[in-house]
């Protein structure tokens, strides 16, 4: 490829929305270009990094098993109707009708298509296990898109799905999935790590995100700091370990306290005289069903996900002023669990062990002291309901938990009989009797795996693709494209790094050196071959190594073989 031919029209300053470093580069590199919000052309430099992500993506699946093949995009309502989920997904399913007044759904996800392919073709154990997954474009009316490639309303993403006999089988599938998924992120050149995490509106009793780490990451995880321990979750699925027993002090007299104006845990801590730690903090929710009031200590936050998950609900809310107001006969920041009647008490595990804390007293401009769980108020269910933070001991060996930033970039799923079920996708076994088909499904954002591997490979120049992923390995780079001489040089370079299978671009544009070597960093293309005055009169070659800045003097007659060695390790 001549970069006379090459559609990459690079800017020198990116536009003012583009927030994050990778939206910022894919439109300064001339990558991206935007249609509407969430919506972006990829221009040709973007395709070539897309299928080479594809094609790893592919050889891995097809590594397992994996049988690819694809399904329609618009999907109609009535599957999701019958899942369950055309309610649930809320908002950001994009919905449309056709000229009969049906409802069709573009897919976000293919859980109930797949679901019913499988219905109506498999029905024996004998066909069992199967893998089958495609690669698309997939669409999600996000509320707010941004950040380019990272959260948008159209992107491409490899979705496959897995039918087993049992849950053995499924785990058998899982692990196969979890495998390919560490191979790929490790052939694209990204630092990841696999983390727990929750399913989500897709479902099923266990998940793991694969989290592309960098510090421009959306997500934080939590990690072990020890060696030998590989516990790892997003902060929606850390877990704590379980907290001391109660503290061994005596039970004081419950006390009413007058506390004016006091509805934060700042306020109530510099009245009362008291640290965080002592004060049990009390929140109304409203689920789809019911209110219910959740207790956490004083310096910590709930967790929504655990409680919605605990709940089984649809959504869970901080209940509003009038719904407080009707509960506990107080205003917001007075709510405590003594005399609470008529809704369910969540407490966190900590909860249980405090003694002699300070909690709302349900009655504007007072707190009671010295309140005892047990004693003063009763639990209806204990469980892990809040945040956990950096610092804390790991729940697997007792190390201190590390905080890291991540960029999502795959899920892998176990649906257990979720969708078959209800969709009646069953088998005969060896006896000829009916089973629900076990289900998996594990998906990888194709374009925002490229966007993540900029936000972690980046430097004020631009962007430092690793070689399995860059749009071409090599630039050429003729100094003076007018010089008869510098041109045929680099012509007969470009030829023969084509022909030892390196993927060389021959920058022949009528620019200046500078400006192609500021486009050449901006792009990202592992290496640079300068062809200048030098080159010409004494058949050594300037290599330029992106990654690290480094410059080699390579002899013509190794040029090859040292371009392909130096991309080995890129």
């Amino acid at each position: 490829m001549r970069a006379t031919a090459l559609l990459a029209p690079t800017l020198r300053e990116a536009p003012a929305d583009a927030e994050v470093v990778s939206h910022r580069l894919l439109l300064r590199a001339g990558f991206i270009r935007r249609v509407a919000a969430g919506v972006y052309n990829y221009l040709p430099l973007t395709m070539r990094v897309l299928k080479k992500i594809e094609r790893i993506i592919r050889e891995e699946m097809d590594r397992q098993g994996g049988q690819e093949l694809l399904m329609p995009i618009m999907q109609p309502a009535e599957l999701w109707q019958e899942s369950g989920r055309w309610d649930v997904y809320g908002p950001e399913l994009f919905r449309l009708k056709d000229r009969h007044d049906r409802d069709f759904a573009l897919g976000p996800t293919h859980e109930e298509v797949i679901t019913t392919l499988v219905r109506g073709e498999v029905s024996s154990y004998k066909q069992l296990p199967l893998l089958l997954y495609q690669v698309q474009n997939k669409y999600r009316d996000e509320r707010r898109p941004r950040f380019g490639l990272m959260r948008g309303r159209e992107f491409i993403m490899k979705d496959l799905y897995s039918f087993d006999r049992d849950e053995k089988g499924l785990a058998e599938s899982y692990m196969k999935m979890h495998e390919a998924y560490n191979r790929v992120f490790q052939r694209c050149g990204l630092r990841f790590r696999p983390v727990e995490a929750d399913s989500g509106a897709i479902g099923g009793n266990e998940s793991q995100e694969f989290m592309v780490l960098a510090e421009s990451g959306e997500a934080s995880i939590l990690f072990c700091e020890s060696d030998t321990c590989n516990y790892a979750a997003n902060v929606e699925r850390a877990a704590q370990i379980n907290p001391p027993d109660k503290a061994k002090e005596g039970l004081d007299k419950l006390t009413e306290k007058e506390t004016p104006e006091c509805r934060t845990v700042e306020e109530v801590t510099r009245s009362l005289g008291i640290p965080p730690q002592k004060i049990i903090k009390t929140l109304l929710y409203e689920t789809d069903t019911e209110v219910v009031a959740v207790l956490v200590r004083g310096d910590r936050e709930v967790n929504e996900i655990k409680l919605l998950n605990l709940l089984g609900s649809l959504r869970v809310d901080l209940a509003g002023e009038n719904t407080i107001l009707k509960v506990t006969g107080a205003a917001r920041g007075f709510s405590g669990p003594i005399g609470l009647k008529g809704v369910k008490i969540i407490a966190d595990l900590e909860v249980s062990s405090m003694a002699n804390a300070a909690a709302g007293a349900n009655r504007d401009h007072f707190h009671y002291i010295n309140v005892n769980p047990g004693r003063d108020f009763s639990i209806d269910i204990l469980t892990d309901v809040r945040m956990v933070e950096a610092g804390e001991p790991c729940p697997c060996c007792g190390q201190k938990l590390n905080e890291a930033r991540g960029i999502e970039v795959g899920q892998i799923f176990k649906l257990g009989a979720k969708y078959s079920k209800i969709l009646g996708a069953t088998y005969l076994d060896e006896s000829g009797k009916s089973k629900p088909i076990i289900m998996g499904c594990y998906g990888i954002g194709v374009t925002r795996t490229m966007a993540a591997a900029i936000e972690q490979n980046n430097d004020q120049d631009g962007i430092i693709w690793p070689a399995a992923i860059a749009p071409f390995h090599v630039v050429v780079v003729p100094v003076n494209i007018k010089d008869a001489e510098q041109a045929a040089l680099a012509e007969n370079i470009y030829e023969r790094l084509t022909a030892a299978g390196v993927e060389a671009l021959l920058d022949d544009r009528a620019e200046r050196a500078g400006v192609k070597f500021k486009d050449a960093d901006l792009i990202g293309y592992p290496l640079r071959i300068t062809v200048g005055s030098k080159a010409v009169s004494e058949k050594t070659f300037e290599v330029k190594t992106r990654r690290t800045g480094e410059v080699s003097m390579v002899p013509e007659d190794k040029l090859e073989h040292t371009v392909l060695e130096m991309l080995r390790v890129l």
